[in-house]
């Protein structure tokens, strides 16, 4: 049985981690909405690049002339899968279901008889990925000197994986990040990026727009040369804003949940080291008593 020293020490460090884990998630309510603004206000833009998109891709007819990134490499062979995970812990699930989603699409592309490679962007998953597939890990993007990554890195991870989608590295990149619902479902994603599919939203465009007739200058060739770069950015950008604010609302929900816990724990040491005080003080007067009747 614990001595009572040992019981108050142990009730001092559990207050201790229950501070820390209340300011760290004061901290991340903080940058919760701040991050959450970002992604919704980046949503609008997203979806209005992919209504233009869809419009555009079918007015073309996809040939060997086509954009590389929208008619591919006539091959679907090699898939790299580009992870985007955080640089910090203590925020839950977060990070592991990115990967876990991850290594599902691995093992499935893989029973397909695909190649599978990876591109890891942030740190906390490459352990995870090093571990099940310590060969097939391309290339890593660094984001430790990043408060938070912003469009900047997402233009130069495009500008990498463009660069080795042109020297023939893969034929197929999947993007895996965490879309954000709520503080408290973070929804793990995965999505296309290269060849730039056609997206969903090219009928509803196509309706919007109507039976009017619309002519592009240059052409829509020329047109979408431009556009498609731009298109693969701003999914790379939306997925480290939707990123963030997934990040910020895991950690959010799990240190709340450690400070619930270490106060439960606070008051179940609390009761054990009154009841082993009082143990000591009843042992104390019995002996006492027992000296003072043999007197």
């Amino acid at each position: 049985m614990a001595s009572l020293k040992e019981l108050k020490g142990r009730i001092n460090s559990v207050k201790s981690t229950q501070k820390i884990t209340k300011a760290k998630q004061m901290v991340a309510a903080a940058k919760l909405r701040k991050a959450q603004a970002a992604a919704e206000a980046a949503r609008p833009y997203a979806a209005r690049l992919a209504e233009v998109m869809g419009s555009l891709a079918s007015k073309v007819t996809v040939s060997e002339t086509s954009p590389k990134l929208l008619a591919g490499t006539g091959s679907d062979q090699v898939h790299l899968l580009v992870v985007a995970n955080s640089d910090k812990g203590l925020c839950g699930a977060f990070n592991s279901n990115i990967v876990k989603a991850a290594l599902v699409k691995a093992r499935e592309l893989e029973a397909a008889g695909k190649t599978v490679l990876f591109y890891m962007v942030g740190r906390k998953g490459r352990p995870v990925i090093r571990r099940n597939y310590p060969k097939a890990v391309l290339a890593m993007f660094d984001t430790t000197d990043v408060r938070e990554p912003g469009y900047d890195e997402a233009e130069r991870v495009a500008a990498e994986l463009v660069k080795l989608y042109e020297e023939g590295k893969f034929d197929v990149a999947h993007l895996f990040y965490s879309k954000f619902r709520s503080a408290l479902l973070q929804e793990p994603t995965e999505q296309q990026i290269i060849p730039v599919p056609a997206p969903k939203t090219a009928a509803a465009g196509a309706s919007a727009i109507g039976a009017a007739v619309v002519e592009y200058e240059p052409d829509e060739e020329d047109i979408l040369a431009a556009l498609l770069p731009r298109y693969l950015k701003t999914q790379i950008f939306g997925a480290l804003l939707e990123n963030s604010a997934s990040e910020q609302g895991a950690s959010m929900t799990a240190m709340d949940n450690a400070t619930r816990n270490a106060g439960e724990l606070i008051q179940k040491l609390t009761i054990q080291y009154n009841r082993s005080r009082q143990a000591a003080i009843t042992t104390e007067l019995v002996e006492i008593i027992a000296g003072a009747e043999a007197l």
